[in-house]
């Protein structure tokens, strides 16, 4: 069984980094952080550690023609991160992003293209809801 990821002190912080060039396109993406820790990373070694193959690098930030006004916004099923291919959906990683008062959950996370796989020790990640907006507004 898989280490879940536990939370620190309670909320974490987000930060969206922009300005990376994807491997495949050659141009900007955007990786959420959370803590200072890319999201790609935390979610590859999840991945290893629950044994889910394939796994590794399989995930990258979002391009900019990918993202659209949804990005990031509370819903069910939100792309937050896309393929390594650098189109969202051949191989996304989903959750349900949800506003409890002051705080934005990252939860149930899911694989669309391996519906078995359990996500369900992955988080939640939360985020002070207006840490969380000045970082979306960041963006642009």
């Amino acid at each position: 069984m898989p280490k879940r990821v536990e939370l620190r002190c309670g909320r974490e912080r987000v930060r969206f980094r922009g300005g990376e060039t994807h491997d495949v396109w050659s141009c900007d993406a955007v990786v959420p952080l959370v803590d200072g820790t890319p999201l790609t990373e935390l979610i590859d070694v999840f991945e290893a550690r629950a044994k889910m193959q394939p796994t590794g690098e399989m995930y990258a930030g979002f391009i900019a023609d990918a993202r659209d006004a949804h990005s990031f916004q509370p819903g069910e099923g939100r792309f937050v991160l896309a393929c390594s291919c650098g189109d969202t959906g051949c191989w996304p990683l989903l959750a349900d992003i949800a506003v409890e008062g002051d705080t934005v959950v990252w939860d149930g996370f899911r694989q669309p293209r391996r519906k078995g796989r359990d996500y369900s020790r992955f988080g939640p990640f939360r985020f002070d809801r207006d840490q969380y907006e000045k970082a979306l507004a960041e963006l642009g």
